[in-house]
């Protein structure tokens, strides 16, 4: 762009976008309407934080009317998010949803919202103390009830468990002995009874017990070593005993296993007896069958004797006793004989050819 004053020349160049957003900026700021813009945003925050509580996902709130005509505590329950109240005439009281826990312990446990600095001292059925660190976890189910039985805060702590918490353990952990504090079973028990008495007790008042945790207990140092000592003894009983049982049992054990091997034996015996007299069993049928089927043979050649023999007594007999005979003479070639007179010879006539051949 070119600007002609009176003798000079003037080259304006063009202005990038950022160049031009800076401009504008300085420009604004330079401007009333900017102030007041900044002016109302202010005060928008301002009365956001005066005119508006936030309660929070894990929060409830209840409402108290200060100034006005229907003043003191409100029954609606407030859930999370923003809420208007007028400052000075409202006010709202807020309460944690999620689990709370309270303990009785004499260590410092940063972990838990509120704890009491001395445990619960617990007298046992046996007429000694212990002291039992105790946690007991519960919940605000009806701010209403809370507030308006033990008021607003924290109240529920110092007003709410704390004046029932040890009554409680006193009234069922005392029932047990010294000695019974180590059984886990029967603390669990006791517990289980403390916290349905607790819960009992502060159900009208709008707090839930979930829980109650023994975590620990102490005796003094010479009860606890006389227990130890006790406890030692018992054991060794315990102990002895059990190798009694077992001695027992292990002997027990081997007679079983005697017994056993003494059954097995047994029984192998009557499987090889039992063999022995299927074998012999068996030995016998084949004997008994060869012997029948040689009896069989044997009739069947003395029939076949029989036979032949009434063959050789009927008709034609004599050409069969030639025939034979004639086998006899099988090796002689040639034999010139007379067939007549006083040594004619006839070979039918057995007697005389026998004599005559030898």
């Amino acid at each position: 762009m070119l600007n002609i004053k009176r003798g000079y020349v003037k080259i304006d160049r063009m202005q990038t976008p950022q160049e031009k957003i800076e401009n504008w900026l300085k420009n604004l700021q330079k401007s009333p309407i900017f102030m007041v813009v900044v002016g109302l945003f202010f005060l928008f925050l301002f009365s956001l934080n005066m005119f508006f509580t936030y309660v929070k996902p894990n929060e409830f709130a209840v409402k108290q009317v200060k100034i006005g005509l229907k003043r003191g505590i409100q029954e609606k329950v407030y859930g999370t998010g923003l809420h208007f109240m007028i400052p000075g005439f409202e006010v709202f009281h807020i309460f944690p949803k999620d689990l709370q826990v309270f303990d009785l312990t004499s260590f410092r446990n940063t972990a838990s919202s509120r704890f009491i600095d001395k445990a619960a001292h617990i007298q046992t059925s046996d007429g000694f103390f212990v002291d039992v660190d105790v946690s007991v976890i519960f919940r605000i189910e009806d701010p209403l009830k809370v507030i308006n039985t033990l008021g607003a805060g924290e109240l529920y702590f110092i007003n709410g468990i704390l004046p029932k918490a040890e009554p409680a353990l006193k009234e069922t952990l005392g029932t047990l002995t010294t000695e019974e504090f180590y059984n886990p079973f029967l603390r669990v028990e006791k517990m289980t009874a403390a916290k349905e008495k607790l819960k009992k007790e502060l159900a009208e008042k709008g707090i839930g017990v979930e829980h109650v945790v023994i975590r620990y207990f102490r005796y003094s140092s010479e009860i606890q070593k006389n227990i130890e000592e006790k406890k030692l003894k018992d054991q060794l009983v315990f102990k002895n005993k059990a190798e009694a049982r077992a001695a027992m049992e292990q002997a027990a054990l081997a007679k079983i296993v005697e017994e056993g091997e003494a059954i097995v034996k047994v029984e192998h015996e009557k499987g090889a007896a039992y063999m022995v007299k299927r074998n012999s069993e068996k030995e016998l049928y084949v004997r008994t069958k060869h012997a029948q089927g040689d009896l069989l043979i044997k009739k069947a050649e003395a029939y076949k004797t029989k036979l032949k023999n009434r063959a050789l007594k009927g008709i034609g007999s004599e050409n069969l006793v030639g025939l034979e005979m004639a086998k006899v003479l099988e090796g002689v070639e040639v034999i010139v004989l007379p067939s007549d007179g006083q040594y004619g010879v006839n070979p039918l006539n057995l007697e005389k050819t026998r004599v005559m051949f030898d």
